[in-house]
């Protein structure tokens, strides 16, 4: 079923395979996430449709399965993720997976392989039957549940989950790191991808701290509050913390967020958990210095001194200074920004990143070596039963 023949299973060393080409069938993917956009001003898992979008631009037809689009679960999804929906209303955890199983059986029953997100969805790809790659993500809003955290404190269950897949891909080096510790025999890093704008937009007068995300603990909302105190902060987002900065946006469509980077003089990420931020991503793109603290992936991304500057998560002080320091030296931000720039062009541009994709399908489908696992065939799980009501 494979579209491209194969000599090796060394991560990277396949040539990708041509779904555009005329000379057989287009590469069928069903990608299973839990987190994926409900409409057009919706933010959740964007990244995940982007991916979808230049997947489909290469000519593979990609069938999307997510919470969003089931029917009959009442499971409200606020852009926290789909764990904070279930620390919410946990009784619905055994219907969801059940709705997911079926739902993305259905989408890959003419799929040639399947490609979910996160861990949660490796446990749902292995009823699917076919061969699956996994992307990690380390969503920091997940808690307890984040990729990292799991691996550190469950790698057993871990082990479970990503060694049946033919590819685990880590958004960021911590992340594929892990994964081979648990156990994955092709773990391999595509960063989120982004477009770079053409041209650096003009800062503006004065001068604007730009903060994109949730506002949420796990972001370092207190830190951010007291850090940029007396500063002209606008703040994208909106959550459980907005009471600590009252003056903010609230959710911005994607499409508008273009804007606000281009005219920001300095942009934060102050989260004490990562994996590798978009917003971050986003904002180097954009040519902006960034101020964000030295967790998860966000080193791979911001050299210290370089591209930007790297703080300790819950540094309030230090997060001021760095900031205050950008703000007084024009000259030392729009260096900072056009080393990031380019940067981001080379490590997340999407053809890259498209590219690094089609590579890793490629490995998925590859002949299966003696002693690698093929894809299981697992009996599909019986409806949950609703508790009987007990006679009085």
């Amino acid at each position: 079923m494979a579209r491209a023949a194969a000599r090796s299973t060394a991560p990277g060393a396949l040539a990708p395979p041509r779904p555009e080409s005329p000379d057989g069938p287009p590469l069928r993917v069903a990608v299973l996430t839990t987190s994926y956009p409900r409409h057009e001003q919706d933010f959740a898992g964007r990244f995940v449709m982007d991916s979808v979008d230049r997947l489909r631009a290469r000519g593979v037809e990609v069938t999307v399965v997510h919470p969003g689009a089931l029917r009959g679960l009442r499971l409200e999804l606020d852009g926290g993720g789909v764990v904070r929906a279930l620390r919410r209303r946990p009784w619905l955890a055994p219907l969801l997976f059940v709705a997911l199983v079926r739902a993305l059986r259905a989408a890959a029953r003419d799929a040639d392989l399947v490609h979910a997100h996160w861990l949660a969805g490796a446990l749902v790809a292995r009823f699917a039957g076919k061969p699956f790659v996994v992307t990690l993500h380390g969503t920091g809003s997940a808690g307890r549940f984040q990729d990292l955290e799991l691996m550190r404190r469950h790698p057993r269950v871990v082990r479970f989950l990503l060694r049946p897949a033919r590819v685990v891909i880590g958004v960021s080096d911590p992340l594929a790191e892990g994964a081979r510790r648990c156990g994955a025999a092709d773990a391999r890093v595509i960063p989120s991808g982004v477009a770079p704008p053409e041209e650096v937009g003009r800062e503006a007068d004065p001068a604007e701290i730009l903060y994109v995300g949730r506002l949420a603990p796990e972001k370092g909302i207190a830190e951010l509050a007291e850090a940029t105190r007396g500063l002209n902060l606008v703040a994208a987002g909106d959550g459980p913390l907005r009471a600590l900065l009252p003056r903010a946006l609230g959710f911005v469509p994607h499409d508008e967020l273009g804007a606000l980077y281009a005219r920001a003089a300095v942009v934060v990420c102050a989260s004490h958990r990562e994996g590798l931020p978009l917003s971050v991503i986003e904002a180097m793109a954009h040519g902006r210095a960034v101020v964000a603290t030295r967790v998860g992936g966000i080193p791979q991304l911001v050299d210290d001194g370089r591209t930007g500057f790297l703080v300790e998560p819950g540094d309030a002080a230090s997060l001021r200074e760095r900031i205050e320091r950008l703000l007084a030296d024009p000259a030392l931000r729009a260096r900072l920004g056009r080393a990031g720039r380019r940067k981001i062009a080379r490590m997340c541009g999407w053809e890259n990143v498209t590219e690094q994709t089609l590579r890793a399908y490629a490995a998925a489908l590859a002949p299966a070596e003696v002693g690698r696992p093929g894809p299981e065939v697992v009996p599909l799980p019986r409806r949950p039963r609703r508790p009987r009501a007990r006679a009085a």
